[in-house]
């Protein structure tokens, strides 16, 4: 997906570690504080993740990774892009490549603080609030319809 200021393009993690890792880092470890040992696991090399990068520079901005059990996680935008519609765009990619990978159903863990932006999309709550490293989450899901040919 392209606009007039950044594009989302799939990418497969060996060709892309430095763009997304500077805005995870950024993000989840700087911004956020998440412990540098919880923020690399062995699921990137297995996942598709989105990147989103600023038109005309190329300046990464913005990631997220759908697993190949359906679940969405590492969804981050830089601070000073955010409220911009990268992070709907990002989501629309990874919602539409689990579809064209014949997935019936997404998941997530979301932030408390993001809920609202993923209930936009259809995601819906699932049990109770917890803690991940050190941020309240909320489990979430969206059933997926059938790609249409």
């Amino acid at each position: 997906m392209t606009t007039d200021t950044f594009q989302v393009s799939l990418v497969k993690w060996q060709d892309s570690i430095s763009p997304l890792r500077a805005v995870r880092e950024a993000v989840f470890i700087l911004e956020q504080q998440v412990p540098e040992a919880l923020e690399w696991d062995a699921y990137d090399p297995l996942s598709f993740h989105a990147l989103a990068t600023t038109l005309p520079e190329g300046n990464p901005v913005g990631t997220a990774r759908l697993l190949p059990d359906g679940h969405i996680g590492r969804m981050a935008v830089l601070k000073e892009q955010r409220d911009k519609g990268i992070g709907s765009a990002m989501l629309r990619c990874l919602i539409e490549k689990a579809r064209q990978n014949g997935m019936n159903e997404i998941k997530l863990n979301a932030q408390v603080a993001a809920k609202t932006f993923y209930a936009r999309f259809g995601f819906q709550e699932t049990g109770s609030e917890f803690m991940e490293a050190g941020i309240p989450h909320v489990k979430m899901f969206l059933r997926l319809s059938p790609e249409k040919t």
